[in-house]
């Protein structure tokens, strides 16, 4: 067991918390506002204390009394991955997604009072990439300040060991390391990418399911049933990759708003390929009109477990939500879990 420990901030269903935990990480606490994330998060990382406050309002006296951590501990991390609605490409409402807009001041409080040893940001590329909108210039200028070292950049976590293309912002920042010694974990060759069918095929455990299909075990392979029409485009869509093109021109299938815009949306219905990396998950995975959300073969949409494992979550880690899609927000919204233990490794092979 290392000797460090950290603060999980907007911690969600646990995914960071849970591949910090596996590199050996004492993870003190996970916080976040979604109270609906307590038993999922404590459950299924146990030693690990869920605080349910919001980041605005949670005051250093008020996190002190619910876990022990000082200034200028060396050993501290504090991660911070933000709810990022307002910066991701997805369309979202701005007007309601604004809250979440500037998270990253709000956790740039807690780092200049505590100036932990290492600070962590995982976030959507749009951070970055939209640096005249986002908080990230005046963090960075702060982090210099404190003589923070910092590494950043945008990565697709299929290089990382997660089956999926999904890019993500990452920062990694110490007052401890000099930046030639500070640096992101070693990535994978793109050569050999892993593929849907390492992690949901049949082999790996997963049997065949009709559409609708509920599993009342803990494994929870439930998936969203289909309308009759959906299962007649899924029917015709070709198997291994195949998409919405497969019916565009039939009068019956065809979607009024996809008449003429063959380009838009090209992921819509379509099936995951097996041999190759699955989409974003994301928190709308349940649903084939989202993305391409459909199985490779099987005429149904990908299951809860399924989208847990494609997100790198251990097939044992349980999700208690109310509703399929009230699970499936928790683990689209999470970072994968080989992702951060891998961050979380790189981070104790520098630490002295």
């Amino acid at each position: 067991m290392s000797s460090l420990k950290a603060v999980d901030f907007f911690c969600g269903s646990g995914g960071m918390t849970c591949g910090f935990r596996k590199a050996g990480v004492k993870v003190l606490a996970g916080i976040d506002i979604e109270e609906k994330c307590r038993k999922t998060y404590e459950f299924n990382n146990e030693g690990s204390k869920f605080i349910h406050a919001n980041i605005k309002e949670l005051t250093f006296e008020g996190l002190e009394k619910e876990v022990k951590i000082s200034q200028n501990d060396n050993d501290l991390i504090f991660i911070g991955c933000s709810p990022c609605q307002y910066w991701s490409v997805i369309a979202t409402k701005k007007e309601k997604s604004s809250e979440t807009k500037n998270l990253l001041v709000d956790f740039q409080r807690f780092v200049d009072h505590y100036n932990p040893g290492y600070v962590v940001i995982e976030n959507v590329p749009g951070m970055l990439t939209r640096k005249d909108e986002s908080p990230l210039d005046e963090f960075l200028k702060y982090l210099s300040s404190r003589e923070y070292s910092v590494v950043y950049d945008v990565v697709n976590v299929f290089e990382y060991g997660v089956p999926q293309s999904r890019k993500r912002f990452i920062l990694i920042a110490s007052r401890l390391e000099n930046k030639n010694k500070l640096k992101f974990p070693e990535a994978d060759t793109k050569k050999n990418p892993p593929t849907v069918r390492q992690f949901i095929g049949t082999g790996c455990g997963f049997k065949k399911i009709p559409a609708g299909h509920k599993d009342d075990t803990d494994f929870n392979h439930t998936c969203a049933g289909l309308g009759e029409k959906n299962m007649k485009r899924l029917r015709v869509t070709p198997h291994d990759g195949g998409t919405r093109m497969a019916w565009k021109d039939d009068k019956e299938l065809q979607l009024l708003t996809y008449i003429g815009r063959d380009n838009c949306f090209k992921d819509s219905y379509g099936r995951m390929f097996w041999d190759k990396p699955g989409p974003t998950i994301t928190t709308k995975f349940f649903n084939i009109s989202n993305g391409r959300f459909a199985h490779p073969e099987q005429n149904r949409p990908i299951s809860i477990r399924e989208g847990a494992t494609l997100q790198t979550f251990d097939k044992d880690y349980l999700f208690f939500g109310t509703s399929l899609a009230s699970n499936a927000k928790m683990i689209g919204n999470a970072v994968p879990p080989e992702l951060s233990k891998r961050i979380a490794n790189m981070i104790c092979t520098i630490h002295q």
